[in-house]
């Protein structure tokens, strides 16, 4: 049990049968009135964000959640199958827990979030950012960098991303996995 001087970025709750992570926290100390806690909370079973104020010195359930190391190993029809890189035991999850599934190449190294006194699998991270090969996309003409146009362009697990018009097929790029787009060339 702790209360809300205990609140601060990452911390796990447990609130109407949910498990949350807080996300955003902002101490207030109004002028008139007692201080309180407004803080965004994400939901680690739906992956809502919402809004919740806690006056201070309120009592709030922590739960306890580890991160551990994963191996991905491939997917079927019953889900995403990943080793534990440490006990080598495999963990069958499905792909709404997972942040960027269209990015994940077999091998991959990926963090699981696990309920720590359930041990149920809450959800699935991959890197920030992830090298990928290009195998399609169509050339880029000659002389069209007076703007910064992007082009879609097909990577090796089959996600399509935007990227510049210098990219060509058969390059590799860095992509950020939390949005989606196109970061950087990968150099040789």
């Amino acid at each position: 049990m702790a209360d809300t001087s205990d609140i601060k970025n990452g911390l796990c709750i447990e609130r109407n049968n949910d498990l949350f992570q807080v996300v955003d926290f902002q101490h207030v100390k109004p002028g008139k009135g007692p201080a309180f806690v407004r803080t965004k909370l994400k939901s680690l079973t739906s992956g809502k964000v919402l809004q919740e104020t806690f006056s201070s010195g309120h009592k709030i359930n922590t739960a306890r959640i580890e991160r551990r190391p994963h191996q991905y190993l491939y997917n079927d029809d019953t889900g995403f199958h990943f080793m534990n890189n440490e006990s080598f035991e495999q963990v069958n999850i499905p792909e709404t827990l997972i942040s960027a599934p269209q990015f994940m190449k077999e091998g991959q190294e990926v963090d699981i979030l696990f309920h720590a006194e359930t041990e149920t699998p809450l959800t699935c991270e991959l890197p920030p950012f992830v090298d990928m090969e290009i195998t399609y996309t169509e050339p880029g003409v000659k002389g069209d960098t007076a703007t910064n146009t992007l082009k879609e362009a097909e990577t090796e697990t089959g996600a399509i991303v935007r990227v510049p018009l210098f990219i060509n097929t058969g390059e590799r790029i860095k992509v950020d996995t939390r949005t989606g787009e196109y970061s950087e060339r990968v150099k040789s």
